[in-house]
């Protein structure tokens, strides 16, 4: 595995992880909304800004994105 997919696939880790904290729900249903509500989809496209910004703003802007896709989490 190439160092940039190790990158990607340990901050989409801890990103789920954070979020799931947020919202104090386990990561496996985290990673089911995300996914739902393409917040996954999100993080795929704009993963090259995201992974520049914090986790707790990389959160709030991931739920945004699932509140615009029909997302209840707030």
């Amino acid at each position: 595995m190439a160092r940039e997919e190790r990158n990607v696939i340990g901050y989409t880790v801890g990103l789920i992880s954070e979020f799931a904290k947020r919202f104090g729900i386990h990561p496996r249903q985290a990673y089911a909304y995300l996914k739902r509500f393409k917040g996954m989809e999100h993080l795929r496209e704009h993963y090259g800004v995201l992974h520049t910004q914090s986790f707790p703003d990389t959160v709030e802007a991931l739920a945004q994105v699932c509140q615009n896709n029909g997302g209840q989490l707030r």
